[in-house]
């Protein structure tokens, strides 16, 4: 016979190892790549404007860092720009490309563009999306002066976009043929036409309403497809801090350019006026300053070596009498070199206004400059021994032709080219200083 205590027990414990058992298969379940129940999702907001440059792959490179840090699921990207250097989209791309998490771009807000570089961020995208009333394309390769390439030139660089192009639109089954067609036509379209198309995945007004049609569509992770709600959603926005802010003010095409002609200036008037000093660091730092901005920017040489040859000349112009040709051959080169400082098709563009009133601005400067060093030419000695030549001073003793003077608080040797015969106390014209003898007459 069995007693009750042996047979509760053994109930007991088949129940436990049931309950073990259940939650377990619970735990493993079935294999899926979709993970619907994720409590919150984080998102990092970050933010591409502006022509593509090396602070802008750092810019990429620092928030994928801080976003695999801090663990964030995703990276959205608002992207605005006008294109940029070949070796810097190449940069950004790969850095999305090796991306822990996957990176979702925004073409926005409303009138921003995904041009020429920016076609190649979209395509390297896990999940694109566009605001109404943008556009994105002309992704045509430029030569140095702004045209087109030709020859064969012109079909290796097409040849090697075009390579990595397609492989990026390949990757999330875009239309390849619309983004070849932007290299080879430098096609451009709207949001509308590149969702019919297939160039981009969707609509979206803003960041938000991107993230609630990504999340009902799902986002491809390396641990499958992340599906979510936006009320899931927690959107940050990446700092990037002092430098990116500061860099990003430097490589603004027409800060580059001031702080270019400003250093000319501060230079400029620290060779007229010697011992200034102030102008002539302000100048120095500031031409300095530009000069990595132009390095980094698309710019043309022949720009930049004519704006420094306008220097050479308003530098020539202090020690050549000239009448002013030297003044505006500066001015003129000048003008010439700022209007193709940098090159066309990058969307990096100087407004003619604004050249215009720089060059005005400028010349007026240079002749302020030019009256101040010719008035100071002009103007008296008032120290040193030129000084003294044409003032009176007071006989003391005099004998034929000479004797002795007083001037200013000093009694002076004196001599005259002919005799005299003033009386102490009469007065005499100095007409030249030799040493400590001073050459008088009545």
């Amino acid at each position: 016979m069995i007693s009750r205590p042996s047979v509760a027990r053994k109930t007991f414990f088949l129940s436990l190892l049931f309950f073990g058992l259940y939650s377990l298969a619970l735990s493993v379940g079935p294999p899926s790549t979709v993970a619907q129940d994720k409590h919150a999702v984080n998102v990092l907001y970050v933010e591409l404007d502006g022509g593509i440059s090396p602070i802008q792959v750092d810019l990429l490179e620092l928030s994928i860092q801080e976003a695999a840090q801090r663990g964030f699921d995703m990276i959205l990207l608002r992207l605005d720009t006008p294109g940029g250097l070949v070796e810097s989209t190449r940069g950004i791309v790969k850095e999305m490309l090796n991306s822990p998490m996957p990176v979702l771009v925004w073409v926005g807000p409303s009138g921003a563009r995904a041009a020429s570089a920016g076609v190649f961020i979209v395509a390297a995208s896990d999940v694109a999306a566009m605001s109404p009333q943008t556009t994105i394309g002309a992704a045509s390769p430029v030569t140095m002066g702004g045209g087109d390439v030709n020859g064969t030139m012109e079909r290796k660089v097409k040849n090697d976009i075009l390579s990595l192009l397609r492989s990026l639109a390949s990757r999330k089954d875009r239309n390849i043929e619309w983004y070849a067609k932007a290299v080879e036509e430098a096609d451009s379209i709207t949001a509308s036409e590149a969702v019919m198309s297939g160039v981009v995945e969707m609509l979206a007004e803003d960041p938000e309403d991107f993230l609630q049609q990504a999340g009902a569509r799902g986002v491809p992770t390396s641990e499958g497809v992340l599906r979510f709600s936006l009320d899931n959603v927690n959107l940050v926005p990446y700092e990037p801090g002092f430098r990116y802010d500061f860099l990003s003010w430097l490589l603004h095409p027409q800060i580059a350019y001031f702080l270019f002609l400003g250093g000319i200036a501060g230079l400029f008037f620290e060779v007229s006026h010697p011992g200034s000093i102030f102008p002539g660091v302000a100048g120095a730092l500031c031409l300095l300053l530009a000069l990595y901005a132009l390095s980094v920017l698309p710019t043309n040489a022949a720009g930049i070596l004519l704006i420094l040859f306008s220097l050479v000349l308003l530098i020539l112009e202090i020690f050549i009498t000239s009448y002013g040709l030297l003044s505006i051959a500066a001015l003129l080169s000048l003008f010439i070199g700022s209007t193709i400082l940098y090159r066309e098709g990058t969307g990096l563009v100087l407004p003619l206004s604004s050249i215009l009133a720089t060059v005005i601005t400028l010349a007026v400067f240079v002749t302020a400059v030019l009256y101040l060093v010719s008035k100071a030419q002009l103007r008296k000695p008032t120290q040193g021994q030129e000084a003294i030549i044409g003032a009176p001073a007071t006989v003391r003793t005099w004998s034929g032709t000479h004797g002795r003077v007083f001037l200013r608080g000093e009694v002076w040797n004196a001599v005259s080219p002919t005799p005299m015969q003033p009386s102490p106390g009469d007065t005499v014209r100095i007409v030249r200083v030799e040493g400590l003898t001073l050459t008088v007459e009545p």
